[in-house]
């Protein structure tokens, strides 16, 4: 893990401080609301539906175990005794009083944590694969250069206050673990035909109300060029971006806009800043510099490079625990050092929203890094965490303690191993609740044998088009709308994030009008019913859904829809069936034995805009 050097602590610390006096003028009304708002945005405070929302930023999703604990300590002091790890490998406190947060900051500080860029139109926290530097397919450790993006990036003045907040992902390996198609800059690990390292870039990705996967502006980019190059990305986002209408204000609206345009007006200021700077002291990374990075990603003290493989001593695991079999098979996964594995810790199941972790289960995951993992963890997209550093021949003994501390559901990659933001039980931007969902959904699916038979998929859930929870890149996506202040759902099938078992980085297909909340279990089910009754023999869901198109799915859920109706109407709906009758028959009934869970929220407000460019063009 990167260490945080003197310079870097009093940085912090210095920021903590300055951060208190802001808060303290504020609470005095010599700062008004107003005029506190974007000094409490740098450092990651922003006003949710019932309390201020602290989001602490985890550098390409590293965390140490004595980090984790203070997390803990602060979820246990401050909040009401838990967080929320985000598909940006961050996390977030949902009920921290304001006039705590000073305070909380120094918590942080002194565990070298901040909240710093992690919210605002700033370059945000950047990225990467949570198997970074130990992946058995990686070209190049991304880490040393995610570092060095994020110093270089930090407080820059240039882009302090960019038209749109930026996201920056860097995969490393030769599979996309990052959604990199999905950021304003994805960088991609290349090696050419000499063997030289550099970068695809693509640029333009993104969710909420356009999703749009970024476009390919180079090729190839040398790696000693990467800050030149997304300097110039950002000096003209900065320069022609939309200010004049939020909606229009991220970097995919720009290049899709400009096309060819804008990557042509890169590469000019790309020439520029290179002419300006012949001997390119000032912006190209050196190979002192990256050394100098890297040895900060050095494998922990203890990690033996020649450890034995033990591939063959798991192949022999006990046939007589089919529990730890499925482990191995779910949640353990290869390294770049034979002898090693990675684990996910699943935070997934029954009664716990996805991504949410207490201050005990922190506590239980940073006790298991010190004893399994050199005290290291990971966060992943899929709002887990990983234990990077595991020996293999500790795998039973990790299996049965984490057991123990909840974490060995393995089902990491399955149904229930679903994404959620925190939807409309916390978020002030959300139209419907996220979590009642989800845990509908979990409690719907607990027989593992049935999870197995379905195999990988992804299912996604956003409260609102903002996208937090990537419904856009799931193979099932549900969506909260507001209808005349009801939450409905809407439901996409087909999406991608990249990824090998995810599928090509696109947009899901919408299947039909939303359906009410206690409608989507049955609508999940019924579109899972379809595939594994016509699915081929190895086929995954993501293969097949693309292979068949929407048209299956949307019938299938219409059938529901009747189905439901059949409570009122049945004559009528019966009659209107388009789909065989025993699916149909599946899932008739269902809505009604699963009650909608309780707690109305108060109606969110509108957030709909027309569509229109009217941007700047390029010269």
């Amino acid at each position: 893990m990167y260490q945080y050097t003197d310079f870097d602590r009093r940085f912090i610390r210095a920021r903590a401080a300055q951060y208190r006096d802001q808060l303290e003028r504020h609470l005095a009304g010599s700062l008004s609301d107003e005029e506190f708002k974007p000094l409490r945005l740098q450092n990651g405070w922003y006003i949710q539906r019932h309390a201020p929302m602290l989001r602490v930023a985890i550098p390409y999703g590293a965390l140490a175990s004595q980090q984790l604990r203070a997390l803990a300590d602060i979820a246990e002091e401050y909040d009401r005794g838990y967080g929320h790890f985000t598909t940006r490998q961050n996390l977030q406190y949902n009920w921290i009083a304001l006039a705590d947060s000073a305070d909380v900051m120094d918590r942080l500080a002194a565990v070298d944590m901040h909240g710093i860029q992690t919210s605002g139109n700033c370059v945000r926290n950047i990225s990467s694969d949570v198997f970074a530097g130990i992946a058995p397919d990686e070209i190049v450790d991304p880490r040393p250069f995610c570092e060095i993006l994020r110093q270089w990036s930090t407080l820059h003045p240039e882009f302090a206050y960019l038209p749109r907040k930026f996201k920056i992902a860097v995969s490393g390996a030769r599979e996309d673990r990052v959604a990199a198609g999905w950021y304003d800059i994805g960088l991609q690990a290349l090696s050419d035909e000499h063997g030289q390292i550099g970068f695809r870039v693509q640029v333009g990705g993104g969710m909420g109300r356009t999703p749009m996967i970024g476009d390919v502006i180079r090729d190839f980019l040398p790696w000693q060029q990467l800050l030149v190059y997304v300097e110039a990305i950002l000096r003209v986002y900065n320069s022609y971006g939309r200010r004049d209408n939020i909606w229009k204000a991220r970097i995919k609206m720009l290049v899709k806009a400009e096309g060819a345009r804008f990557t042509a007006a890169v590469e000019r200021e790309f020439a520029d800043i290179l002419q300006r700077d012949p001997g390119g002291a000032a912006h190209l990374i050196t190979l002192h510099e990256l050394n100098r990075v890297a040895t900060q990603f050095a494998p922990p003290h203890g990690v033996r490079p020649d450890a034995p493989d033990a591939t063959a001593a798991l192949a022999t695991a006990p046939a007589h625990e089919p529990a730890y079999l499925r482990w191995l098979q779910r949640n353990v996964h290869t390294h770049r050092i034979p002898g090693l594995r990675a684990v996910t810790l699943s935070l997934k199941r029954a009664g716990q929203a996805p991504g949410d972790v207490t201050a005990r289960q922190m506590r239980a995951a940073a006790d298991l890094a010190d004893r399994y993992s050199h005290g290291e963890l990971r966060v992943s997209h899929e709002q887990n965490l990983v234990l990077p550093w595991v020996s293999a021949d500790a795998l039973h003994t990790l299996w049965r303690d984490a057991r123990e501390a909840g974490f060995a559901t393995p089902n990491i990659g399955l149904l229930t191993d679903m994404i959620a933001c925190p939807g409309g039980d916390f978020c002030s931007l959300a139209n419907a609740r996220s979590i009642p969902v989800a845990a509908a959904i979990t409690e719907r699916y607990t027989d593992l044998d049935e999870l197995f038979d379905i195999g990988d998929i992804d299912l996604n859930i956003s409260g609102c088009i903002n996208s937090c929870g990537h419904h856009h890149s799931g193979h099932i996506g549900i969506l909260g709308v507001d209808k005349d202040g009801a939450e409905w759902y809407q439901i996409t099938v087909g999406g991608g994030d990249g990824s090998e078992v995810g599928g090509a980085a696109s947009p899901g297909k919408i299947i039909g009008p939303s359906f009410a909340a206690e409608e989507v279990p049955d609508v999940v089910e019924a579109l899972i019913a379809l595939y594994l009754r016509q699915r081929q023999p190895g086929e995954l869901f993501i293969t097949f859904a693309r292979h068949v198109g929407a048209q299956p799915f949307k019938a299938a859920a219409d059938a529901v829809r009747r189905a439901a109706a059949t409570q009122e109407h049945p004559q009528a709906a019966a009659s209107q069936l388009t789909v065989p009758e025993e699916d149909a028959k599946a899932v008739a009934g269902r809505a009604v034995a699963h009650e909608r869970p309780q707690g109305q929220l108060a109606d969110p407000p509108s957030m709909g805009v027309k569509k229109t460019w009217g941007g700047p063009a390029f010269s």
